[in-house]
């Protein structure tokens, strides 16, 4: 599985010969509306930093053939765009030409108790790759790629590693990073490795190989 970073939450997943885009949201419109040849988008909730409508216009004019799967918040956007996608909710399952797809998971993290919390649906991957979007969701299974989220007015960073380390996954890399400088790496790449968890930093506009 080959990934590439092009920006906060937004993931570039290249494996069995599909491509796979990540919430391409405001951060990184620059790269994701350019890009070619994909097979399918995935979307875990509608916040801006994770789903932008006249950016994702260029995705599907660039790709007439994608195919967009989308949780139910980002469902409703979707159609009242006509935008034609496929809903999948918790516990769903979808095979993305010989990839498996899960989603898991109904809510965003607690931002403050005096906002209310949005609906979130994370995804599991080829059956090794977890991305949770905005939450700490337990996945209830095996994890080998965690996306771990490491920065946001949802989390502090011993949540995220407090998360890394309830689901003990092989190796885990930073999503939902905005310093983009790598700074909010820190902790976790300190944390995590002598619990037998290889923390790989990982920065926009990198590739990594998994």
């Amino acid at each position: 599985m080959r990934i590439t970073k092009l920006g906060q939450c937004c993931l570039l997943i290249e494996t069995k010969g599909k491509r796979i885009l990540t919430d391409p949201g405001s951060y990184s419109v620059e790269t994701h509306s350019k890009i070619k040849n994909l097979d399918y988008v995935l979307f875990t909730h509608e916040h801006q930093d994770h789903f932008h409508l006249v950016s994702l216009k260029k995705v599907v004019s660039n790709n007439p053939n994608v195919v967009i799967h989308a949780n139910t918040s980002v469902s409703k956007l979707l159609s009242a765009e006509k935008i034609e996608h496929v809903l999948i909710k918790h516990l769903d399952k979808a095979d993305l030409g010989g990839i498996s797809l899960v989603g898991i998971g109904e809510k965003h993290a607690v931002v403050h108790t005096a906002i209310p919390v949005s609906e979130n649906t994370g995804f599991f991957i080829d059956g090794r790759l977890w991305y949770p979007g905005d939450s700490f969701t337990n996945p209830e299974r095996p994890i080998e790629i965690l996306a771990l989220p490491v920065t946001g007015p949802w989390l502090r960073i011993s949540d995220s590693v407090d998360y890394a380390l309830e689901l003990q996954p092989k190796v885990a890399f930073p999503v939902h990073d905005f310093k983009r400088s790598g700074l909010d790496h820190r902790i976790p790449a300190e944390l995590l490795p002598p619990q037998g968890i290889a923390f790989i930093p990982f920065i926009e506009g990198e590739t990594r190989e998994f």
